[in-house]
């Protein structure tokens, strides 16, 4: 237990629920503490750990307060409802990722330790479940959601809507209404808050018979490639 991952959780709302704070508890990579047992424990040496701040009771000024007092510590905010300019304005006073308060007790100890290792939020096979609490957080379709995830991997409008089996255009209106819900002005902005709200980009998904000629997009796979005669 001395390795795991001190979970410090900043007033946590009363309607989250049991069995939230029972899973953080039960989970065995992970240790709640508080602030005062830590400071007796580490005589005033700096912590490590994940805080889990919840918004939007806590705002950026208790964030940037927070990592004053404790500037090794790793921020993850839960919270109900964002746009980008608010996420934006969290990430700026400390915050290092964020989660959707709706997702499911594991989701967010997964994020947790994700976090603290240093591993991207939602790496490795992403849970259906999860990525719709997200994108439900965000305000999102589930269309506008796997759209995006699309984007986060650098595929074009075309590609998009080849692998969606739509049009181009519908695809352009689902980035129109991503950024209108968002408030993002630039594509980069729109990837860059996927990324933070651990929205898995989808690599490609279409069988090789589909691609066009020259469409690989993995430089590892050209290496494969067989020599010229």
């Amino acid at each position: 237990m001395s390795d795991a991952v001190r979970v410090l959780i900043i007033d946590e709302p009363p309607d989250l629920g049991a069995v939230f704070r029972a899973t953080l508890e039960h989970h065995p990579d992970l240790r709640t503490v508080d602030e005062t047992d830590l400071r007796a424990g580490l005589e005033g040496a700096p912590l490590d750990g994940v805080a889990l701040v919840f918004a939007p009771e806590r705002g950026a000024s208790a964030i940037a307060a927070l990592r004053e007092r404790h500037p090794r510590l790793k921020v993850l905010v839960a919270f109900l409802a964002a746009d980008a300019a608010a996420l934006a304005r969290l990430a700026e006073a400390g915050a290092d990722a964020f989660v959707a308060r709706t997702a499911a007790p594991r989701e967010v100890c997964a994020a947790i330790l994700a976090l603290a290792r240093g591993l991207p939020l939602g790496g490795g096979t992403p849970d259906l479940t999860g990525q719709e609490d997200v994108a439900a957080s965000l305000g999102l379709t589930p269309r506008e959601a796997e759209v995006l995830r699309f984007l986060s991997a650098g595929f074009s409008n075309k590609e998009v809507a080849r692998r969606l089996t739509v049009s181009v255009r519908t695809v352009e209106t689902h980035r129109l209404n991503l950024r209108r819900k968002t408030k993002t002005g630039r594509l980069k902005d729109l990837v860059q808050l996927a990324r933070q709200m651990g929205l898995a980009p989808v690599f490609d998904t279409e069988p090789a018979s589909h691609r066009p000629t020259g469409s690989i997009r993995n430089p590892r796979h050209q290496s494969h490639a067989a020599p010229p005669h």
